[in-house]
Parts: structure tokens; sequence; C-alpha cells
């Protein structure tokens, strides 16, 4: 592997493609080379490269965004799950009529996987691909809840994130929460990542005790009351895709 003062190539565009994580926007090379950490003329190369295979695009105005090429790989990315999920996710849109999304735990984040959006204006605090704190969203709280002592210790003993005011970041009431939802079979939020919307998700087995996913609804904190009513929607939905999930090989 080739190496640069230190640094490997290969570490040096992953740091470039990092750079777009999170962001809505494109990025001018300055920014780039500062958020990578990389001088601007390895980042000229670099990125130069990279537009070259498609990996990103630059547009008229010397800025740079994410290229349908990287788009279209990062597709394959945890596909058999999605593709296994996505009838059962149309499904439950349409029993409910509320944004469902399906996501898996990526670290100490929530990687959403799939989503069908409602036509209800939900203030959105994610997209699919995009990433949010276990601690602060039901399908983290889900999947969280279902994993051993130690894992969960180690979690709620890190710096917990508030993205709102209502947002749980004592480690010992998250600890219990996280009892309670692994007792009653389901995670509920309300206002925890962004004012307006609540949320509700149940977990997704492969095994009797491996949880390999969680599916939720987003919906408008307005309609909090009512989110358990959905739960036998939920459960039948989570049931499908844990049957179909068990087909495919490593999950």
């Amino acid at each position: 592997m080739e190496s640069v003062r230190g640094r490997s190539v290969t570490s040096k565009v992953m740091a470039i493609l990092a750079a777009f994580e999170g962001s809505s926007s494109a990025l001018r090379l300055t920014q780039i080379s500062e958020s990578a950490g990389i001088p601007l003329p390895t980042a000229h190369r670099l990125v130069g490269e990279l537009v070259d295979w498609g990996a990103l695009v630059r547009d008229e105005y010397g800025r740079y965004w994410v290229g349908m090429r990287l788009w279209e790989i990062s597709q394959q990315g945890g596909r058999g799950l999605r593709d296994a999920a996505r009838p059962y996710l149309n499904d439950l849109f349409s029993l409910t009529g509320e944004t469902a999304h399906i996501a898996v735990r990526d670290g100490g984040e929530v990687l959403y996987v799939d989503r069908v959006y409602s036509a209800k204006r939900v203030p959105r605090a994610s997209r699919v691909g995009g990433r949010l704190p276990l601690h602060a969203t039901a399908v983290g709280k889900v999947l969280l809840a279902y994993e051993d002592e130690w894992v969960q210790e180690g979690y709620v003993n890190s710096r917990l994130e508030a993205p709102t005011r209502r947002t749980n970041t004592n480690p010992g009431r998250v600890l219990q929460e996280l009892r309670r939802i692994r007792e009653q079979g389901y995670a509920t939020t309300y206002e925890e990542v962004r004012v307006g919307s609540c949320s509700v998700a149940v977990p997704v087995f492969t095994t009797s005790d491996k949880v390999v996913a969680a599916l939720g609804l987003v919906m408008l904190s307005t309609q909090a009351s009512q989110m358990t009513r959905y739960l036998p929607q939920l459960r039948g939905s989570a049931n499908r895709i844990s049957a179909a999930a068990r087909r495919i090989p490593g999950l």
C-alpha cells in the first residue's frame, strides 16, 4: 500500500469521502482539504482522480458532489436485508399511512437501511443511509435494548448527545429504559431527535434471541398517544421480515 508522509493514500481517499458524510450540500476543495486533514495540493490531485473515476462530480462553480458511481456501489450495502424487508415495509406503510423504516446498529449509531415516506409533513431527522444516536431514536433504543449488558454499559458511559431538550442523556435512566423496552418488546420516543415528531419501533429477530434490525414508524408528535395502536401491524411486519431474513446468508 502506497504511503505518503506517514498516511497511506487509501486513508487519505477515505478521509476525502468521509468529508461528505452528513453534508447535504456541495463542498469546495478547501473544505474537503480541511475536513480530511490533508494539504490542498494533495487534495486537488486525489479529488481529481475521484472525479475521473465517477466517485465525485465537479459542478460549474468548482464545488464537488458525491457522484452517481459511488451511489450505485453504496446501494449494494445491506441489499439482502433491504430487498427482504421492502415488501413488508410497503405493507406497513399501506396499513398505517405513516413513515415506515428499518434500521440496523452500526457501532454507537443507528443506520437507516430503507424507508417509505408518508405524505405528512413530519420533521425529518435522517434519511436512507443516514445515522443517528441509538439512545435518541425508537429503532436505536430497540437495537441497544437487546444487546449484552456490557455493550449497554459501555454505550451509556460514553458522551450521549442531546439533539433536543427531551433527549434522555442520564446513563442510569437510559439503562432503566432499555430494561423496560426489552420487557415490553417495543420502544417509543417523543421529540427526542426532532421537535414535532415521535416514533415507535419493534425488534426484528433472526433467532429467538438475536436481533438483526429494528422496524419503526415516525409520525407527528400530536399523534403520540396513538403510537402503540400500531404495534400489531409493526409486530406482524417484523415477523414476516424475520422469516425472510433467516434465508439471508450471514444474518
